[in-house]
C-alpha cells in the first residue's frame, strides 16, 4: 500500500521527542512533551489540536453512533455503556468473528517486523501525537467511562498515560537495539583461512498481543502495553473493559489511521469488544496466537490467566494492600493535608491510594506536640472533611464512583468497626444520577492480625482503615507481612527518625515495594511521574511488572539470527 507518511517525514517530526524520552529514563529528571493544561490546546495552543469546545463536540458526535473500524470479521455490533454520570453513551462496537480477525492480524507480521525499531517507534509517536491532538474529547470519553472528575480524567486519561506510552516506546527502542542490525565475524584459524560470517539480527515479535482494559484507568493503564508490544514488532487485539470501551475505541482508530498512512496494515490494531456476559476474554486468553497478554484488575482473574494461559507471555496489575506507616512527623499539617488529598482523589478507585494507615497505639511524636493514636485518626478525619467540605470542591476530586460494586464494598465497610468518619453523599448538579461518595474511615486493632482481619485484604474504593499498633515495630512487621502476603503497589512512611526511616526503607527493599517517605507537599503517594517514577515492582503480590523498566519491554520480542558464510 501506498505510504502517505514516508520514514523521513516521521523522523524528521519525532525523532527529536524519542531522543528526549530516551534522555529522560536514563537521568529520570522531570520531562512531558505532553501540556497537563487544558489552555494548552486548540487556539493558541498546540497546532492542530482541538479545544474545549471542539473536544466536547467531538465527543458528542460520537454518541449514540456506531463506531466503525472497518475492521475484517466482524459479525455484527455491540455496546452498552453507561456513563458512572448516568448518561447512556449508546456507542456500538464492532464484534468479531476471531477466526477471521486474528489470522488478519497475523498478516501485517512481516512488513511491521522488516520496518525495524526505529520506524515502528516513529509509527507509535505519530499514533501518540493524533491521540494528544484530541487530548479534549479523550478527557470526556474517561470521564464518562471511568468516572474520574472531568480536570483527573483530562490529566491522567490525557497527558499521564501519553506519556506511559512514550516511556514504553523508549524503553522498546532501546532494547530493540542492544543488539546490532548486521555484523562481520571472523575467527582465527591459525595457519588455516579464518571462519569468516556474516550475520543480521532482527529483533521480531512474539505474536499477537492481547490487551485486557480496566474499567478506572483505561488509558493510563491501557497504553503502557498496547505501546510496548506494538513497539516490539507485534500486533496488538485490543480488549476493554465492558464499562470503559469508548477511549480504548477511539485510540484503536486512531492507530488503524496512522498505520494506513505509514503503509502499514491497520489491521495490526484491533478492537474486540464483547456481548453482554460473554466472557470473551478467558476465549481468547488461551488461544495459541495470543503470546502476550496485559492485564490490570482483579487478583482473581490475573491469577487465572497466569495460571491458564501457558502459551502466552502474561503482564499482570492485580490488587494490594496499600500501607502508610505514622511514626512521626515535622510537619503535623503538611502531613494531615496530604493524606487527606491521597485518600479523597478519584473516591480512592486508584490501584495506589493508601487504605492502612498504621498507628502506634500510644500516638505519635509531631512539630506540634504528641498526638494520640485518637488525636491522629480524629484530625485525619477533620482534615478530609474540611477539604471537602464545599461540594463544588468535593466533586472535582471524588468524581463518581465507577460501579455499583464500590458503593456495596463501601457501606459494608462501616459495618467493621469504630467509624471515625462517616461517609457522606454529595450531590452532582451537573450529573444528579451520580454516585459520589467521601471517603469512609474506620478504626480497628491491629495487634492481633490473622487472614480475617479486614485490613488484610483490599477494600477497594474510599475506605480507609486506621490501624491501631502497639508500636512503630509491629507497624513494620505487619508492613512486611501486608506486602509479602498481599502485595502492595505504594507504601507511605512518616517518621524523624533515620533508624526508623531506614527500617522502613529495609522493609520495602526486601519485599520489593515502592516507597515515599515523609510527603507533605504537592505530590503523593497515589501518584506517579512517567520517566522518573516506577509505577508496582513487579516483586510483590500486587502486580508482576513495573511501569516501566527494561523487563516491561525486553520479554515482548525476540532477536533472531541468520548467518552467512562470507
Amino acid at each position: 500500500m501506498a505510504a502517505e507518511l514516508s520514514p523521513h517525514q516521521l523522523s524528521e517530526k519525532h525523532r527529536p521527542t524519542l531522543d528526549r524520552a530516551l534522555d529522560a529514563i536514563g537521568t529520570r529528571a522531570y520531562w512531558s512533551p505532553h501540556p497537563e493544561h487544558p489552555k494548552a490546546y486548540g487556539e493558541g495552543g498546540a497546532p492542530g489540536s482541538l479545544g474545549a469546545a471542539e473536544g466536547k463536540a467531538a465527543f458528542d458526535a460520537v454518541l449514540h453512533t456506531r463506531l466503525d473500524l472497518d475492521q475484517p470479521g466482524t459479525d455484527g455490533w455491540t455496546g452498552g455503556e453507561v456513563s458512572p454520570y448516568g448518561p447512556e453513551l449508546a456507542v456500538e462496537y464492532p464484534h468479531a468473528d476471531l477466526d477471521v480477525l486474528l489470522p488478519a492480524m497475523r498478516a501485517g507480521i512481516p512488513a511491521w517486523r522488516e520496518a525495524g525499531p526505529e520506524t515502528r517507534a516513529l509509527v507509535c509517536l505519530e499514533i501518540l501525537a493524533r491521540i494528544s491532538a484530541r487530548t479534549h474529547e479523550f478527557a470526556h470519553a474517561v470521564m464518562h467511562t471511568s468516572g474520574q472528575a472531568f480536570m483527573m480524567a483530562f490529566q491522567a486519561g490525557g497527558p499521564h498515560a501519553q506519556d506511559r506510552a512514550l516511556e514504553a516506546v523508549a524503553y522498546a527502542y532501546e532494547e530493540q537495539m542492544r543488539a546490532p542490525r548486521a555484523a562481520d565475524w571472523s575467527k582465527p584459524q591459525g595457519k588455516r583461512d579464518p571462519l569468516d560470517l556474516h550475520k543480521t539480527f532482527t529483533a521480531a515479535g512474539r505474536g499477537i498481543s492481547l490487551l485486557i482494559g480496566c474499567n478506572t484507568f483505561p488509558t493510563w493503564n491501557g497504553y503502557p502495553g498496547l505501546f510496548a508490544s506494538l513497539a516490539t514488532g507485534n500486533p496488538v487485539l485490543v480488549k476493554p473493559h465492558p464499562r470503559a470501551v469508548l477511549p480504548l475505541a477511539l485510540t484503536v482508530q486512531l492507530a488503524r489511521e496512522v498505520l494506513t498512512e505509514a503503509g502499514f496494515d491497520p489491521n495490526l490494531v484491533a478492537l474486540v469488544a464483547e456481548r453482554p456476559g460473554e466472557g470473551i476474554a478467558k476465549t481468547l486468553a488461551v488461544r495459541p496466537e495470543i503470546k502476550i497478554i496485559d492485564y490490570t484488575g482483579s487478583t482473581e482473574f490475573g491469577d487465572w490467566l497466569e495460571t491458564n494461559a501457558r502459551q502466552a507471555q502474561v503482564y499482570t496489575e492485580k490488587a494490594g494492600v496499600n500501607t502508610i506507616v505514622l511514626d512521626a512527623t515535622d510537619d503535623y499539617r503538611g502531613m494531615l493535608a496530604n493524606l487527606a488529598f491521597s485518600l479523597s482523589l478519584y473516591s480512592g478507585q486508584m490501584c495506589t491510594t493508601p487504605q492502612n494507615l498504621l498507628i502506634p497505639r500510644d500516638g505519635i511524636t509531631t512539630d506540634v506536640g504528641d498526638k494520640s493514636y485518637d488525636d491522629v485518626v480524629t484530625d485525619i478525619a477533620a482534615a478530609v472533611t474540611g477539604l471537602l467540605g464545599d461540594d463544588a470542591r468535593a466533586n472535582g476530586l471524588l468524581g463518581a464512583l465507577v460501579n455499583p460494586q464500590v458503593r456495596g464494598r463501601l457501606e459494608s465497610a462501616a459495618q467493621l468497626g469504630e467509624v471515625a468518619l462517616p461517609s457522606r453523599a454529595v450531590t452532582n448538579p451537573d450529573f444528579p444520577e451520580a454516585v459520589v461518595r467521601t471517603p469512609l474511615i474506620v478504626k480497628l486493632d491491629g495487634s492481633k492480625p490473622d487472614e480475617e482481619s479486614p485490613y488484610l485484604s483490599e477494600c477497594f474504593g474510599p475506605v480507609s482503615f486506621a490501624v491501631a499498633v502497639d508500636s512503630t515495630a509491629d507497624a513494620l512487621d505487619l508492613l512486611r507481612r501486608t506486602i509479602r502476603d498481599k502485595g502492595a503497589m505504594t507504601v507511605g512512611a512518616y517518621t524523624t527518625s533515620p533508624e526508623v526511616e531506614r527500617a522502613v526503607e529495609d522493609v520495602c527493599l526486601d519485599e520489593s515495594a515502592q516507597l515515599s517517605l515523609n510527603l507533605t507537599g504537592g505530590v503523593y503517594v497515589n501518584q506517579t511521574a512517567a520517566f522518573s517514577d516506577f509505577h508496582g515492582s513487579g516483586g510483590n503480590p500486587a502486580a508482576n511488572v513495573a511501569l516501566c523498566d527494561g523487563a516491561f519491554v525486553a520479554n515482548r520480542f525476540r532477536t533472531l539470527e541468520v548467518r552467512r558464510q562470507r
